[in-house]
């Protein structure tokens, strides 16, 4: 894994991406996350479900600048409104730190095509002009699908933040496998591109975007 995609899944990094709960908070609230033995289930389904997703235009990012086909099979492959809300908000936080880290005309012409990029795909062309693979990009992402709502656990719950991250750390050869299949996606046309549905997933953020704008909520998504 090369240093660029350590940095775009280091959670240090200005993307925005600690301010999304990936449908845990949700999950909290209606006491499906109780204990920390509750998590790895969660963390799994959401890794092989948008986790894949993402990996895979990620990986498809990295070779392919058909940037307004690639925004839009993955707007076609993201049935929840809040959940492509939360995607562009990531992408562009990511866009803007990104652009400074690694200036490039390739990230301007995304940025030309689609102004508010989807998260996958700024990070794959990112990953791509900074040296990286289709599977740097895919592992990335697969990392920050699961990474991101273990963070929130803690947060939420107060977890211990080591049990935490030995549920994290259990999940390896997930997301090996998750990135290896990602990147073999790579140079396929994007109407072709893998499309694993999650609407537990979806019903989680749109109901939580329902409930943020009614009350106070840690988390955007």
């Amino acid at each position: 894994m090369g240093i660029s995609a350590i940095l775009l899944a280091d959670s240090r990094f200005p993307g925005g991406g600690h301010v999304h709960s990936g449908g845990l908070e949700e999950a909290v609230a209606r006491g499906l996350i109780r204990e920390v033995r509750d998590l790895p289930g969660f963390l799994h389904g959401r890794l092989w479900t948008a986790g894949y997703l993402a990996a895979a235009f990620a990986a498809a990012s990295v070779v392919c600048r058909q940037w307004t086909r690639l925004d839009e099979e993955l707007d076609a492959r993201t049935p929840s409104p809040a959940q492509r809300a939360a995607s562009r908000a990531q992408g562009r936080g990511t866009a803007r730190a990104g652009r400074i880290a690694w200036p490039s005309p390739v990230i301007d012409e995304l940025l030309m095509a689609t102004p508010r990029p989807h998260h996958p795909i700024i990070t794959g062309a990112l990953t791509a002009v900074s040296g990286g693979t289709p599977r740097d990009a895919a592992l990335a992402v697969a990392y920050l699908a699961v990474s991101g709502p273990a963070s929130a656990a803690v947060r939420l719950l107060g977890f211990d933040p080591f049990a935490v991250n030995a549920v994290v750390a259990a999940l390896a050869p997930d997301l090996d496998a998750v990135a290896d299949k990602a990147a073999d996606c790579a140079g396929t046309d994007p109407a072709r591109l893998p499309s694993p549905g999650s609407p537990a997933l979806d019903l989680l953020a749109e109901a939580h975007l329902r409930h943020h704008q009614e009350e106070v909520r840690l988390f955007a998504s």
